[in-house]
């Protein structure tokens, strides 16, 4: 979709990126810049830098890199155009009326929208008819009562292969709008057919209130037990929870579930803090959304196997975001919703208050595995426990659970705060010696995916880095450069199209800032272009070293344009060697 410059110069002078992330985001000033723990992958120490000067950002952990555009495409989940209308309803501007409604993609995300608020009215609706009336009896037997199903829109797929697809034909929808919304399958012959049948429908919702998938349960014990909707334009599983549309606003503290029936249950027994995280696999874009809305978390899993194996995970992960972690220990194994129907909402309200946080949890969990009555299992658990107390950032609260475990191991607690304090600098040793290379491996992953070439051409990459990035910083380098590079010239595929791409809009008369670019690159390749900008915006760079960059180039084509000495005319061979002379 093209929108005028006039128009996003006036959306980036009302959504600096500063203010933009400092919504999502907690920073500490660092000279002209600021820096902050990255929302987009987990860190204890802040590598995501916000640079105001030039309204980009970049994460020396993670690669991710861009202006403010790009920001929110990625922290909400959203495409271009999706994230251009978000930012402006937040700074009160309208889109533009005559704009081209050519993006088709966009389009499309709207489609899938419209029609799972549609599908979302028809499972309701089908619920309180004949061919509802099980999956009525259902949700009945599980305690809901018909103010909750209402309130979380719960309904029913009836049995067949067509009853929601000619439903949303009738109203307009193409089977490959349903196709894309996981709303209907394609058959092997082509037809379509749906996807969600003989199922109580559970719809999710994101926090603009957008009907964004479903979860699908049957009514006995047949396999698949769930079924979500996959992947596509308006949904990802890692992107959301269920039921934070309505528990975002309730507070600073979330009760975090494994399934839609739990959360379901603990609303109606009024805890509406709580959400699910859509699977046990807890990814890090899910922490991440907790910690963007809670300060306190508490996590309530099954207590077989596979819960216990999600805690963990859980609290690996939400510890790197510095929330404070809590977990619930349910008696006898039970799952939320089954104690509550037993024993009330007022007892599970005694289990969350006296919930153990994280660090209690793990040596509690440590413990079972070993025996404190004999020299070996303490020494074992003692190894054990020290590697928890050692990831605790505070002192204060090291030196306390020191103090308990001397009293429980009779070890004096100097001897087990100073294994701690060991422990603590081979891991920050390790976590130094890794680093490097850490971000090395994301320097080359970078560019194997956005520039593949630059690794077969690594002095004419780092030269066209270093001039794209200076152009976008200074464009009033771009006549002088035009006249002395042409962009045939350019050695690598992806710099050689940027390079067009500025000439061009400086030929217009439009701007060649970030921002202006993010409607031509997908994420990575806005994180690339960031990482220029933000290399050359470390340095002042003359004119002379601009034209310095443009020969280097020049240079490194010339090379490449022979590729075999021996089948090179005189002309090309005294080039080459010219080449070689200059550049030694």
């Amino acid at each position: 979709m093209a929108l005028p410059d006039s128009f996003i110069q006036e959306l980036l002078s009302k959504n600096d990126i500063e203010s933009v992330a400092s919504s999502y985001v907690a920073f500490k000033r660092r000279g002209r810049n600021l820096v902050g723990l990255c929302p987009f992958h987990g860190e204890k120490t802040a590598s995501f830098n916000l640079y105001p000067e030039t309204n980009s950002f970049y994460c020396f952990g993670c690669g991710a890199g861009g202006d403010v555009i790009t920001f929110i495409k990625r922290i909400e989940n959203l495409e271009y155009i999706d994230a251009i209308k978000f930012l402006a309803e937040r700074s009160g501007m309208r889109m533009p009326e005559n704009r081209q409604e050519n993006d088709q993609v966009s389009r499309l995300r709207m489609r899938i929208l419209e029609a799972n608020r549609e599908a979302a009215r028809l499972f309701h609706a089908t619920l309180y008819r004949p061919e509802g009336k099980v999956a009525l009896d259902y949700y009945h037997s599980r305690g809901y009562t018909d103010a909750t199903i209402k309130h979380f829109g719960l309904g029913f797929a009836p049995p067949g292969w067509d009853y929601l697809r000619n439903a949303l034909r009738a109203k307009g929808f193409k089977d490959d709008e349903l196709v894309a919304a996981t709303l209907a399958k394609r058959g092997k012959n082509g037809g379509t057919y749906d996807f969600f049948r003989n199922r109580a429908m559970i719809p999710i919702i994101d926090i603009r209130g957008n009907v964004v998938g479903f979860g699908g349960r049957v009514l006995d014990d047949s396999k698949p037990k769930y079924m979500n909707t996959e992947s596509t334009l308006a949904f990802s599983k890692s992107h959301n929870l269920f039921a934070l549309n309505f528990a975002k606003n309730t507070g600073r503290e979330l009760n975090l579930c494994e399934g839609y029936m739990d959360v379901i249950a603990m609303h109606q027994a009024g805890f509406t803090n709580t959400v699910a995280a859509l699977g046990t696999s807890f990814p890090e874009e899910q922490m991440q959304l907790v910690a963007r809305y809670a300060d306190r978390v508490n996590l309530i899993f099954d207590a077989d196997g596979a819960g216990q194996k999600a805690t963990k995970r859980a609290i690996e992960n939400l510890r790197r975001t510095g929330l404070d972690v809590r977990v619930v220990t349910i008696p006898d194994g039970k799952d939320p919703d089954e104690f509550i129907k037993n024993n009330g909402a007022a007892a599970f309200k005694r289990l969350l208050e006296r919930s153990s946080n994280a660090v209690e949890h793990s040596l509690l969990e440590i413990g079972k595995t070993h025996t404190l009555s004999t020299a070996e299992g303490k020494l074992a658990y003692s190894q054990e426990a020290t590697k928890v107390l050692a990831k605790i950032e505070s002192p204060i609260e090291r030196d306390l659970y020191a103090g308990r475990l001397s009293q429980l191991l009779g070890v004096s607690k100097d001897a087990i705060l100073q294994e701690v304090e060991q422990t603590r600098r081979k891991k920050e040793r390790q976590e130094v010696r890794y680093q490097l290379p850490n971000l090395l491996r994301q320097e080359r992953k970078e560019l194997q995916q956005v520039n593949p070439e630059a690794a077969q051409n690594t002095r004419a990459a780092s030269a066209e880095e270093s001039l794209l990035g200076t152009l976008i910083l200074h464009p009033d380098y771009i006549k002088s450069v035009r006249q002395a590079l042409a962009p045939e010239q350019m050695v690598t595929s992806f710099n050689r199209e940027l390079y067009r791409r500025l000439l061009d809009r400086e030929r217009q008369g439009l701007l060649v800032e970030l921002p202006f670019l993010a409607s031509d690159y997908d994420q990575d390749g806005m994180a690339y272009i960031a990482k220029m900008v933000r290399d050359m915006g470390e340095r002042v760079v003359t004119p002379e070293e601009v034209a310095r960059f443009a020969a280097i180039i020049r240079e490194e084509h010339t090379l490449r344009q022979i590729q075999n000495p021996a089948e090179a005319s005189d002309e090309d061979i005294q080039k080459m060697l010219d080449t070689l002379r200059e550049r030694k």
